[in-house]
């Protein structure tokens, strides 16, 4: 029997602090064609979910919060109950697909039964198909939603791009054995010391970052269309871009392809903001920035084990390159710190606490208005190489995050293959220009590819040495 953490309890609470949200997170895997009898297609999502425990459990919550809701088994599980079949209306492109994304992620989850669901899609264009599948937040973050997806293709042909965060990388450092003990004990007060003055520094780095991820959320930010109340109905749209483009930008400048993703979200923001005829300020773009914070040797663990940084998307900057910079700076600024320390310190200490005590206080924290975040951009990391499924190519992977907490559009990022996409999930009636903020993306992508190749011939122009005029 597996208790909920408080973090993935969480999600619940905020899921009911608000009639208007669904926390469910999904992908879509688009696939070449033709598409698999519908029995076909159950007899392979059964088979390849039967060793995965959480496809088959239920959630069983206790009166008055006394203890965390634990996963049980279903007796009465069906799979029929969760992999459905649709066509989408002709043409079968891409305003059908998200329309129809939007329609079945606005959808709440029934706690009475396991919390996913799966459909076959048929009828897209080109001769291609498609499976959308959505589970409840409560059950994982990205990354480890990202595996359990992965459950339902064929063998892996690769690894995943999730090994490059920074905590699986960590964790592969400090794998056990590779720091020998020493064998002298005059060494030992010395390793003592510095473990005390390591252990001091780290408390000290760690209460940083929490006062500061404290003091972010009590500074509200300008009144803005991004943030208020949503309705109930969703909108969904996706923008491409080349991996090679994003990797290229992180090469010639000298940052992450996290960084370029959020100064391409930050110049579309700029954009839609001005659009809308709103003046974009210092303080309009505060955004919640996940970071996992989970090692590699958990990477199929079913759990939430996140972080946060929340900094300034500068959308008061109009030049892609100093949009860039100051992404990259502030970026660093938050990690260094500590505010992906300070927010995972904070979890660990609401676990040592009574759950009641703990799911009483997050109930009401939820409750709260909530002003000062503005936007969400998760980036999760996805299979390095092409996927199958069921024999048939997996074209491309669209990544679907759930909006809340008075957040009126959530972008995921999903690295996939040759690919990058931004998946958008909006309000329905407050961002009816979600196309305009997909295309800003794209083109904020294309700016920084196109700063990026002046940037290479400005240097490669004064790397070349001077002409010598010829003596007479």
């Amino acid at each position: 029997m597996e208790q909920l953490t408080a973090l993935d309890a969480g999600f619940l609470e905020a899921e009911d602090s608000d009639p208007h949200v669904s926390l469910a997170v999904g992908a879509v895997s688009i696939v070449e064609g033709p598409a698999p009898g519908y029995d076909e297609f159950v007899s392979t999502v059964a088979a390849r979910i039967s060793a995965t425990r959480r496809f088959k459990q239920v959630l069983r919550t206790h009166s008055l919060d006394l203890r965390p809701p634990e996963w049980v088994a279903d007796p009465s599980f069906e799979i029929s109950r969760h992999v459905h079949r649709l066509a989408l209306p002709h043409p079968g492109g891409d305003p059908e697909l998200f329309e129809m994304v939007a329609a079945l992620m606005e959808r709440r989850l029934d706690r009475e039964r396991p919390l996913w669901d799966c459909w076959l899609v048929e009828g897209l264009s080109d001769d291609r198909w498609a499976v959308l599948t959505k589970m409840h937040h409560c059950i994982a973050d990205g990354i480890a939603a990202t595996q359990l997806m992965a459950k339902f293709g064929d063998d892996d042909t690769g690894g995943t791009f999730a090994s490059d965060i920074r905590a699986a990388r960590r964790s592969a450092e400090h794998q056990p054995g590779s720091v020998k003990p020493s064998l002298n004990p005059l060494n030992w007060v010395g390793e003592f010391g510095r473990s005390a003055i390591g252990a001091a520094a780290a408390v000290e780095h760690i209460a940083v970052g929490a006062a500061e991820l404290a003091a972010s959320l009590l500074v509200p930010a300008p009144e803005s269309s991004l943030n208020g109340q949503v309705t109930t109905m969703r909108r969904y749209h996706a923008a491409r871009v080349r991996l090679t483009d994003m990797q290229k930008v992180s090469k010639q400048f000298g940052v992450t392809m996290n960084d370029v993703a959020l100064a391409a979200i930050t110049s579309s923001y700029r954009t839609l903001l001005l659009e809308r005829g709103e003046q974009p300020g210092r303080n309009s773009l505060r955004t919640l920035v996940p970071v996992s914070v989970r090692s590699a040797d958990q990477f199929n663990v079913a759990d939430n084990r996140v972080s946060a940084m929340l900094p300034l998307l500068p959308v008061d900057q109009e030049d892609p390159v100093e949009q860039l910079r100051l992404v990259h700076d502030r970026l660093n600024r938050a990690k260094a710190s500590g505010q992906s320390e300070g927010g995972s310190a904070v979890i660990s200490a609401v676990r040592r606490v009574p759950f009641a005590f703990s799911a009483w206080t997050i109930r009401l924290l939820m409750r709260l208005p909530q002003r000062a975040i503005v936007a969400l951009a998760t980036n999760v990391p996805g299979p390095r190489g092409q996927q199958r499924l069921m024999g048939r190519r997996v074209l491309e992977i669209l990544p679907i995050p759930p909006i809340a907490l008075q957040l009126r559009t959530g972008i995921a990022m999903v690295s996939y293959a040759d690919n990058f996409t931004f998946g958008i999930t909006a309000d329905y009636d407050t961002a009816p220009d979600i196309e305009a903020l997909a295309r800003g993306i794209e083109d904020g992508v294309e700016r920084l590819v196109r700063a990026g190749r002046t940037n290479q011939r400005n240097h490669a122009a004064k790397a070349r040495p001077p002409k010598v005029k010829a003596q007479a």
